[in-house]
């Protein structure tokens, strides 16, 4: 909703199924003021070296940043918040189509513009007791009020507001959901049943399965009753979309070898 004016209505810009998918493909979801999504993931996102997981919204330059508090959950219902900073100024409200200095912000989703994604470090949440870094399971986006009134602000973890652009128009006000993508889950260790040079993951398959190769590289996808239901060359990666696979067990050959993938 605008939380300055509730009677106004919700935002109806976007779908749920707008909140997945490939960065800056399809629709966006927004949240209002103060709304929140909870995504679900098959295969959880584990803690790796560097970032784990970016969270895209839809900026359309380098300073007009809506943003919203990230949360980790391994259960679905317990979240541990990551530590949120702000430091732009607080004396001025930033209007609807505001600049914020995106280098004075510090773990808050909407960092960055369009199709550069906002990454996260679940190594910052070692010391929780709440959740397993090497299994979230759920992540929520919850927006934040950019209001500098203390009736309606949003605050980072010191307890400092946050100045961002507000009040937004209706009807996609607050953060607008692009996708979260993941870049360490725990199923996506290796990978390669093939060669150093060819690494095919995740295994067991939720939504996508991603070709790397060396070099360019013919490959064909088996049904379970040996039908070619995918076939095309690799030069670098390349990215299937499977969710119209039946979960099942399916074969994928290249290099003259193939390996059995599950589709979950």
């Amino acid at each position: 909703m605008n939380i300055a004016n509730p009677s106004a209505g919700l935002v109806n810009s976007g779908t749920e199924q707008d909140a997945c998918g490939i960065p800056g493909e399809g629709g966006l979801l927004s949240l209002g003021d103060g709304g929140m999504a909870i995504l679900q993931f098959p295969l959880p996102i584990s803690n790796g070296p560097g970032p784990d997981f970016a969270i895209f919204e839809n900026a359309f330059n380098n300073t007009f940043l809506e943003l919203a508090f990230v949360e980790v959950s391994s259960d679905g219902q317990n979240f541990v918040r990551f530590p949120a900073i702000s430091n732009n100024d607080t004396s001025i409200q930033i209007g609807p189509f505001g600049a914020s200095d995106a280098s004075k912000i510090h773990n808050l989703a909407g960092k960055y513009r369009a199709d550069y994604g906002t990454a996260f470090d679940l190594e910052e949440l070692k010391d929780s007791s709440i959740v397993d870094i090497n299994n979230i399971t759920h992540v929520k986006i919850i927006d934040v009020v950019g209001s500098i009134l203390p009736e309606y602000c949003s605050r980072d973890s010191r307890g400092i507001i946050i100045n961002d652009p507000w009040a937004t128009p209706f009807n996609e006000g607050g953060f607008d959901l692009d996708a979260v993508g993941v870049i360490h889950s725990s199923q996506s260790s290796a990978i390669s049943q093939f060669d150093s040079n060819i690494k095919v993951y995740p295994n067991p398959i939720a939504e996508f399965l991603m070709i790397e190769t060396d070099a360019a590289t013919v490959f064909e996808v088996y049904d379970f009753n040996g039908q070619i239901i995918r076939s095309g060359t690799v030069n670098s990666t390349l990215l299937l979309d499977t969710s119209d696979w039946q979960s099942g067990i399916y074969f994928i050959r290249t290099a003259g070898r193939s390996i059995k993938l599950v589709k979950i």
